[in-house]
């Protein structure tokens, strides 16, 4: 399990993290997601070791994370844009993390080989991006940490092999008891995939919940209204969140229990009712707006 409380972090005078606390359960896979520099990167970097919070603590299993081996033997982490040396080989690189990672398995490895065709005597340098994260993942998984922290791992990967990959973290999450943390900007590559989602916005948490439950606090309807008066009564009683219209049909996304929502909306007798599938991604603008994101 991983703790992180009151964490700050400042770089001059930008605050990238505001006393962000939160934890991420073992045995789970947590997507972090936000607006662009609203410090997903910047808490990857610290529970990775590379950066000092400036304030707070990082706790993985009850030991502090910051300069401790053996944390750091247990965890790996692949960043948006990671540093390959122009002589780095995926066989290269399989001999050094054998060296550093204790659990390291030569059985993961080949097997992983077999799931990606990735050579392991291409230079990583010279690969296409969607190559060189495949080759990250299957160093990865086969030095069979902990805690992984991804930034962006699905940035270049096609569909096929992005499938591959999500089964891949469920199947090691499953088997090794182990914590996976996502950033990323894409919300629907998440969708599937992550057990909790983090929303995080100008360095703070707007929301820490099961990706199922984080939709439960909106509903997202069609409707169409015989009489187009009680509008107003719409809008007076429900809290919406986005009203459009296209033709006679109204598309709206409140907030609020979906019961009483559609009971409230079935006693104004409309034409036609129906309950939409609500996205990740919806959610997710919806709680920017109320931010006032757009605004800024």
């Amino acid at each position: 399990m991983i703790e992180i409380l009151n964490v700050t972090k400042r770089f001059d005078t930008l605050v990238a993290l505001n006393q962000i606390s939160l934890s991420i359960k073992e045995g789970s896979v947590v997507g972090l997601v936000g607006s662009n520099g609203a410090g997903k990167s910047t808490l990857l970097r610290i529970l990775a070791g590379v950066y000092r919070a400036d304030s707070g603590t990082v706790l993985f299993d009850g030991a502090e994370g910051f300069n401790n081996s053996a944390v750091k033997g247990e965890t790996i982490f692949i960043s948006d844009y990671p540093y390959f040396s122009s002589s780095d080989t995926l066989k290269s690189l399989a001999k050094k993390y054998k060296i550093l990672y204790p659990h390291w398995s030569d059985a993961d490895y080949n097997r992983l080989l077999g799931v990606f065709a990735i050579s392991q005597t291409v230079k990583i340098a010279k690969m296409s991006k969607g190559m060189q994260r495949q080759a990250a993942i299957i160093l990865g998984l086969a030095a069979n940490p902990k805690y992984i922290l991804f930034d962006e791992i699905f940035d270049g990967l096609d569909p096929v092999v992005r499938e591959q990959v999500k089964k891949l973290f469920a199947d090691f999450v499953s088997e090794r008891s182990a914590s996976i943390v996502i950033a990323s900007h894409n919300l629907r590559e998440l969708e599937d995939v992550c057990d909790s989602i983090c929303l995080i916005h100008a360095g703070g948490v707007l929301a820490d919940e099961d990706a199922d439950k984080l939709k439960l606090g909106m509903t997202k309807v069609q409707i169409i209204l015989e009489d187009e008066t009680v509008l107003n009564t719409v809008r007076q009683t429900l809290k919406l969140l986005k009203l459009t219209k296209k033709g006679k049909i109204y598309e709206m996304t409140i907030r609020g229990e979906r019961d009483e929502i559609m009971a409230f909306l079935e006693s104004l007798h409309p034409t036609y009712l129906e309950l939409l599938p609500l996205s990740l991604e919806e959610v997710f603008m919806s709680e920017m707006e109320v931010t006032g994101y757009e605004k800024h």
